[in-house]
C-alpha cells in the first residue's frame, strides 16, 4: 500500500476488513487464536460472519493457545499443523468446486 497505509485508500482488496460492502470478495479462509496481536478473536468472528451476511464464503477457526506467526515461530507444533492442515483441506476444497456461475 506504500504511502497509503493506514490511509484508508488501497481498495477493498488491499484491507477487505475495512470496506463497507464484502460482495464479491474471493474466499476466505481465516484462522485466529487468542493471543492474536494483530486482530482481536471477536473481530475475525464478525468479519467471517460479514462475508457470508454479503453471500461470500468464509472458513473461521478459531485455535486455542495460537499466536500470530505460530506457523512460523513453532512449525512442528501439533497446533501449526493443525491449522496447515485445516488450511490445505480448505483449498483442496475450494478448489474443487465450480466457480459460482461456471457452466
Amino acid at each position: 500500500m506504500g504511502n497509503r497505509a493506514g490511509s484508508g485508500g488501497g481498495g477493498r482488496c488491499a484491507a477487505p476488513a475495512r470496506a463497507a460492502d464484502l460482495s464479491g470478495l474471493p474466499p476466505a479462509c481465516i484462522g485466529v487464536g487468542p493471543a492474536e496481536t494483530f486482530r482481536d478473536e471477536d473481530e475475525d468472528v464478525a468479519y467471517a460472519d460479514a462475508i457470508r451476511q454479503a453471500g461470500g464464503r468464509a472458513e473461521l477457526h478459531v485455535w486455542p493457545g495460537a499466536f500470530h506467526g505460530l506457523g512460523t515461530f513453532a512449525p512442528d507444533a501439533a497446533l501449526s499443523r493443525d491449522a496447515r492442515e485445516a488450511r490445505t483441506r480448505w483449498l483442496r476444497r475450494l478448489l474443487a468446486r465450480p466457480a459460482p456461475g461456471a457452466g
